[in-house]
């Protein structure tokens, strides 16, 4: 790595030269520096707004899993299993659901080496269970924080090969070049955040070869929202770099703690807790589940099965299913706007017969797993401390004691299955960027719980492998990089002069930015309809016309966040004009949303008619939607092509003609 000092506009401003630099310090991020270096590409760095910043290490759920080939005596699994499990799912490249497969194991083996506790038994087999939309039990965990503890035993390995890490640097620029029509990423502007008072207010140039882009899902779209609040993401970098997106309808929600952020899946609500809502102000409390199952058996059941089936789903709504319920507490929250909460401390006052829980009222699968687990007892927290103490002992760490309070929850955004395009090597069409990690739009619609962790694994690998074989130039000479790049990089000393040309008592680029989160959960959560997709789009558009000039900034600490805020508003808006497509090509209800159908179905008498869908109808299941954002000067666009998925490639393995290829560097490539 070289470092110098260069000027532009007459500012003199730090830049900072190598091959590879790797974009965020989550599972992906780290994975991928630590696989360049062993693969002999160590001039590379690491960039990161906060090494303990991400969702990796900051996020979990009652049993996070990681998905990987089955690796039990008793069960039959295949590579080829495993890439139609992925495939099925629906607007999933195929090539990419054969390399997730066949990598997973190999993935798998290296975090069980450097010391992440996967469980096996006496005999090596580390065995299984079945997750969301898995027939079969590829499944592990080491508990609620296992990306946590991947990415803690991944930083350990780069630190012992001393990578460098840039921290407390929040990227806002990937900076490209134009070869006739292909588009070539060259390096990135990044504000050092410890350093915003100098004359380049923080502004940092790298210049490399290759980016390794891990830097999350769009986090900060939402404001309902069960990511770390510390993560925003920076998707909209991209996007305005050129970048396509690729399933960007495809997002994941599902009912999590409020208060401190945390999916409530598995035994939250197998113990079959009581849900409650209040007006504004915690008077007029309720159980208002009760006003719509007629059926106390199907209502208790329905509670369990979201500890199964915790991502909201269409497919599950009608008949009392178990997404019923997030329609329900949405309905509570965001139309009548009430405060929902979990109460474990007394049982569903409807399942209660003679002063104890009624127990004959649930269900043989509801039965028979709290009967298998000695726990049809007592009240809701008691079942809780029977199956699952730390469930109950992470809420205390947090602030919360739910054997004494109520548990505010709400329906909130939770995994981006859509993202940026990358191809089988998860390169985008932007050459030498590489989004790894949920950034990258790999997951289709009905991913397998735990699958998004194999994936990032899988991806940064990939990455590494690609450019440790073809990318392997050092940086552009300085000369030749900052006539590339200055026009790029003095529109950015431009905002950052408007931004802090606002700077004086008053802020208001936090408030700001909860409205912009505002305009997502309401336009493009979980309930969507075309018209609510063109109002988002127009806020999007009136916000990003000016932003740096009406943002004001209470001092030098707020000026990267205004450009954390225009970040947002892009991504909302590629986000936006991606669902409004899907839409008008016919899509329907599917994954982890509902699209308004006035001509549909209503889940249940007594709803509102915005509830009304229609479940897709595998019209477009076997096609992927490409967007492409495009500027004519400060008007925005965007354009979506509709293809057909890749099928999964049938390969004609000859091991001799396999091995020449091999041996003769034919295969990376």
């Amino acid at each position: 790595m070289k470092n110098e000092f260069v000027k532009i506009d007459n500012i003199t401003i730090p830049m900072y030269s190598m091959n590879t630099i790797v974009v965020g310090t989550g599972a992906a991020g780290y994975n991928a520096a630590d696989s360049l270096y062993a693969l002999g590409q160590k001039d590379i760095a690491i960039l990161t707004e906060g090494i303990n910043m991400g969702t990796s290490r900051n996020t979990g759920s009652d049993k996070q899993t990681y998905y990987k080939l089955g690796l039990e005596a008793q069960m039959t699994d295949s590579i080829m299993d495993m890439a139609k499990t992925l495939f099925s799912g629906g607007a999933m490249q195929g090539d990419i659901a054969l390399v997730e497969a066949a990598l997973s194991t190999k993935c798998f083996y290296k975090l069980v080496e450097i010391g992440v506790p996967f469980p096996h038994n006496e005999y090596g087999e580390f065995v299984g269970y079945k997750t969301d939309h898995d027939p079969s039990k590829r499944a592990t965990s080491v508990g609620p924080l296992t990306s946590k503890r991947m990415t803690e035993m991944l930083q350990k390995q780069v630190a012992s090969k001393n990578i460098f890490v840039f921290d407390s640097y929040r990227v806002i620029s990937v900076l490209t070049k134009q070869d006739g029509n292909d588009i070539s990423a060259v390096g990135l502007v990044a504000i050092n955040m410890d350093d915003l008072e100098g004359e380049n207010k923080g502004i940092t140039l790298f210049n490399c070869t290759n980016i390794v882009y891990a830097v999350g899902g769009p986090a900060g779209m939402y404001l309902t929202s069960v990511y770390p609040e510390s993560h925003t993401g920076a998707s909209g970098v991209a996007f305005a770099a050129g970048a396509q997106g690729v399933n960007l309808t495809e997002s994941q929600y599902g009912i999590a703690s409020i208060k401190f952020r945390w999916n409530l899946s598995g035994t939250y609500q197998q113990v079959i807790p009581r849900y409650i809502s209040t007006d504004k102000d915690g008077n007029d409390e309720k159980e208002f589940l009760d006003e719509y199952f007629s059926d106390t058996g199907k209502m208790l059941d329905a509670i369990f099965l979201k500890g199964y089936q915790w991502p909201f789903d269409p497919r599950k709504i009608l008949d009392n299913g178990s997404s019923l319920i997030d329609i329900l507490v949405y309905n509570e929250t965001q139309v009548k706007g009430r405060r929902v909460y979990m109460d474990f401390m007394k049982n569903p006052t409807a399942a209660i017969k003679d002063g104890k829980f009624n127990f004959s009222l649930l269900g043989e699968e509801s039965h028979t797993y709290l009967k298998n687990s000695d726990a049809l007892f007592g009240l809701p927290i008691e079942r809780l401390v029977k199956m699952n103490t730390p469930a109950i002992e992470l809420y205390q760490n947090n602030g919360i004691d739910i054997t004494k309070e109520y548990l505010e929850i709400a329906v909130c955004a939770q995994h981006n299955n859509g993202g940026l395009l990358g191809n089988m090597w998860w390169e985008s069409n932007v050459k030498h960027l590489f989004p790894v990690g949920e950034v990258n739009g790999t997951f289709g619609v009905y991913r397998p719980g735990g699958s998004a962790l194999n994936s990032t694994q899988v991806g940064s690998f990939r990455a590494a492998q690609f450019i440790s074989k073809n990318y392997t130039d050092t940086a552009m000479e300085s000369e030749k990089f900052i006539s590339t790049i200055s026009s790029q990089v003095s529109s950015i000393i431009k905002r950052a002069n408007n931004i802090q040309k606002n700077m004086g008592s008053s802020s208001n680029v936090f408030t700001e930015r909860d409205i912009i989160k505002a305009n997502m959960t309401k336009n493009g959560a979980h309930i969507r309809s075309l018209e609510s997709c063109e109002e988002g789009i127009t806020f999007c558009k009136a916000k990003l016309a000016n932003l740096f000039e009406e943002t004001k900034i209470a001092n030098h600490r707020e000026y990267p966040e205004v450009f954390i805020n225009w970040d947002i508003l892009m991504s909302q808006y590629v986000y936006l004009s991606a669902i409004k497509e899907y839409i008008i090509h016919g899509g329907k209800s599917r994954g982890s949303y509902l699209i308004q159908n006035i001509k549909g179905q209503l889940p249940l008498d007594g709803l509102p008619d915005m509830f009304k869908f229609s479940l897709e109808d595998k019209v477009i299941a076997d096609e992927i939607g490409f967007v492409n954002l495009k500027k004519d000067g400060n008007e925005l666009s965007c354009d979506m092509v509709w293809e057909k998925v890749k099928p999964i490639p049938v390969t004609d393995n000859w091991f001799e003609t396999v091995w020449n290829d091999y041996m003769d560097d034919n295969i990376i490539k």
